[in-house]
């Protein structure tokens, strides 16, 4: 009896970042699973607190959801702009560093151009100390200075891409690569 070869499932793609609180966000994860499916990946949009729910505890209803999307993604697309401040969304940093836990591969974009420490320096008072450190003024707190673009635990750990397709773009060549060597076909 003749079988059909499996056709393997699209790889799903769990899309974290601060885009929930857009105005637009619902248009934009339109254009987002757009670009997934483009790209031949399927989109995970986080829950945002509009799914049905119980009233009590809609944030734990909502952090379970993410993490349950979270271990039932391939890979994490994540946009790890700067929000409120200089630094990602703390939630999506915490996204981020579970994927990396569970081994999920992760792709960034939305990274703003330059280091970390520019950036730093441009928005805080700083001063060279005379070891040669970079520390804030008045604090003395030493600015992680490795010329990286996001903290050494996010750009040791992660890709990083300039936009989301160019991140899905990577993402999919990632997978691929994965699945090849899985498969046993470096």
């Amino acid at each position: 009896m003749d079988k059909s070869p499996e056709i393997p499932a699209r790889p799903r793609i769990y899309l974290a970042g601060p885009d929930v609180f857009r105005p637009d966000a619902r248009d934009h994860f339109i254009r987002l699973t757009a670009a997934c499916d483009a790209a031949g990946l399927t989109a995970l949009l986080p829950a945002d607190g509009n799914e049905e729910q119980t009233p009590d505890a809609p944030e734990m209803q909502i952090y379970e959801a993410n993490l349950q999307r979270l271990r039932s993604a391939d890979g994490v697309v994540a946009n790890l702009q700067c929000f409120r401040g200089m630094e990602p969304d703390s939630g999506t940093v915490f996204e981020v560093g579970a994927a990396i836990a569970l081994g999920i591969p992760v792709v960034a974009y939305g990274v703003p151009e330059g280091s970390y420490a520019d950036r730093a320096r441009a928005a805080l008072q700083c001063e060279v100390d005379a070891n040669d450190v970079l520390r804030e003024s008045g604090t003395g707190i030493a600015v992680e200075d490795f010329g990286q673009p996001l903290n050494l635990m996010l750009a040791c750990s992660i890709h990083i891409e300039p936009t989301p397709e160019a991140a899905l773009k990577k993402m999919a060549a990632l997978l691929a690569v994965r699945h090849a060597t899985e498969a046993g076909n470096p």
